[in-house]
């Protein structure tokens, strides 16, 4: 089982055109085609979720790699992180400006590494070490993504209130994001973002942070996340749903809705997260107006939705 997201916020149909939507339609499903390709020849949850992302990386619709929106100074920052359900291995980088897939990145400072996050100058340093992909951070560069940027910093001389991060006014997180399940029946989850636009500061947010953004483990469910990341980090979202699979005993969906739409609601905390337990059973909930997301079971046929419950 393999599920997926593309990040949620104010996704809405009349807002959509028909191309458009199309677009993201078949990217979400060519992702989830990758990763169950994976699956299916007998490799692990960790090589579909890395796969799968890889491709919503490469793609200019997602917030993450090619499509990651600007910084208020005009740069590309990502941030990414993977883990690993049956050890709890981990591993993550935030604020990379020069490497084609962060995904890939922190899934090497898991394995290649004792850490669990590098960041900055010193993540781009490992990855070339490493053999990744390394590009010229015009390769991020996309005129959607720079037009958000000019809009905001014309509001701002405007004298329009800006939020202490940063958050677009149109609230819409392209985070993407995958959780696995292979079949020795391990599972592992993936979050990979380009963050907020017209962030400052070198603000990280919930993605490359595990617990927050990103879990996995066996024994509970696997996680990825999307949304204001700041109360992400603060409620520990991803860790306290796999917390209440373990320890309460609640569903997949019981656990994500009581902190998707309980929790986080009560404080106007907004997002999604896509959850897998090891026996299958998945949640792709969200307390916004939607979230770019989709699954694929052993038989190999994607499913795909991108509005409220039940759009498909």
């Amino acid at each position: 089982m393999l599920v997926i997201h593309g990040g949620a916020g104010t996704i809405l149909k009349k807002n959509m055109t028909a191309e458009v939507e199309k677009q993201y339609r078949d990217a979400l499903a060519e992702a989830l085609r990758t990763g169950h390709a994976v699956l299916a020849k007998g490799g692990t949850s960790l090589d579909a979720v890395e796969a799968t992302i890889r491709v919503m990386e490469d793609s200019p619709l997602f917030n993450a790699g090619k499509g990651a929106v600007f910084t208020h100074e005009g740069k590309n920052e990502l941030d990414a992180s993977i883990m690993e359900g049956k050890t709890k291995r981990a591993g993550a980088v935030a604020a990379v400006t020069t490497i084609k897939n962060p995904i890939s990145a922190a899934r090497a400072v898991m394995e290649k590494t004792k850490h669990v996050m590098l960041i900055g100058r010193g993540a781009e340093a490992f990855a070339k070490s490493a053999g990744l992909t390394i590009v010229d951070p015009k390769y991020f560069w996309t005129e959607r993504r720079w037009k958000e940027l000019q809009d905001e910093l014309a509001a701002e001389k405007k004298g329009k209130p800006v939020s202490e991060y940063a958050v677009p006014a149109d609230k819409k997180f392209g985070t993407v994001g995958a959780v696995a399940l292979d079949r020795d029946g391990n599972l592992a989850a993936g979050t990979s973002t380009g963050g907020t636009s017209n962030k400052r500061w070198g603000r990280v947010g919930d993605s490359p942070i595990i617990g927050a953004g990103t879990y996995a483990e066996n024994e509970s469910c696997a996680v990825s996340a999307t949304g204001t990341g700041e109360f992400f980090i603060r409620w520990t979202v991803a860790h306290d749903i796999a917390a209440l699979v373990k320890y309460k005993g609640l569903s997949v969906k019981d656990a994500a809705n009581e902190v998707i739409n309980r929790k986080l609601k009560a404080v106007d905390g907004d997002g999604g997260v896509i959850v897998l337990d090891a026996r299958g059973n998945f949640a792709m909930t969200f307390n916004t107006e939607g979230m770019y997301r989709g699954w694929i079971g052993a038989d190999g046929v994607p499913h795909v939705e991108i509005y409220g419950e039940g759009d498909n």
